[in-house]
């Protein structure tokens, strides 16, 4: 193993600890480190969307253990959002268009992990459905068109219009996550877009302690905001060569 994969492998092991303590599977993370080591386009949505599989189904235990799941908070947006993933991860993207989507995306992550959304004395509102069904929607295609969970933007949209507090929001998005994840591999393998690189046992084993470590971290309430503010940073780069290469 030369220096640049052990340094890889440790920075995806950060990536998983920081993405599970919130209810997140992590692809936006995988698919910067994978921009910013150069590894190849062919790769990055089926490697990203596999260690989101593992990450996110641990966060998602742990926050279900601990309480944090209401699963008719879920299914609105899951029922649509599966069928979409898999529909999303068929379709034919060009390279610099998917550079563009992927930039977007990573610039909301990178708000997510800054913005600590506060919901003191708010009560919390009754999920309408219909919203529910059309952000679950394009939330899947998205998810499997650019090789993420789609958790990202379903948190500050459950936040922020009060329909779940912030470790239900976790533990919703940690499935959410799950399930769009396996949709999106099943689409990818209909038309043989899956590759995987020869590391890939490593960078799954890196992912799990990561994500068991986050998991644990995030549903018992511990403090993580400087490990944040560095991904952030580091996603900006990431997203700053998207945009300019």
């Amino acid at each position: 193993m030369t220096g640049v994969e052990l340094v890889f492998i440790i920075l995806i092991f950060i990536t998983a600890f920081l993405y599970a303590s919130v209810g997140h599977g992590g692809a936006s993370g995988y698919l910067t480190l994978m921009v910013l080591f150069g590894i190849e386009t062919s790769i990055m949505r089926s490697t990203a969307l596999t260690m989101n599989l593992f990450v996110s189904g641990i966060a998602f235990f742990s926050f279900y253990k601990a309480g944090h799941f209401n699963f008719k908070l879920f299914w609105p947006f899951a029922i649509t959002s599966i069928p979409a993933a898999y529909i999303g991860a068929q379709l034919s993207i060009d390279p610099r268009l998917y550079k563009i989507i992927l930039g977007i995306f990573l610039i909301i992550a990178i708000m997510r992990l800054l913005v600590q959304f506060r919901m003191k004395d708010k009560a919390l509102k009754s999920l309408p459905m219909i919203p529910a069904f059309g952000i679950g929607g394009l939330l899947g295609i998205f998810s499997g068109m650019i090789g993420i969970g789609g958790g990202i933007i379903l948190s500050p949209v459950l936040i922020l219009f009060r329909w779940a507090d912030m470790r239900q929001t976790a533990g919703i998005s940690a499935l959410f996550i799950f399930v769009n994840s396996v949709s999106g591999l099943a689409g990818l393998s209909i038309n043989s877009q899956i590759h995987f690189p020869n590391q890939l046992l490593l960078w799954i084993l890196a992912v799990v302690f990561g994500g068991l470590a986050g998991g644990y971290s995030g549903s018992h309430k511990f403090s993580i905001n400087g490990l944040r503010i560095i991904l952030s940073l580091v996603m900006l780069f990431a997203t700053y060569k998207l945009f300019m290469g």
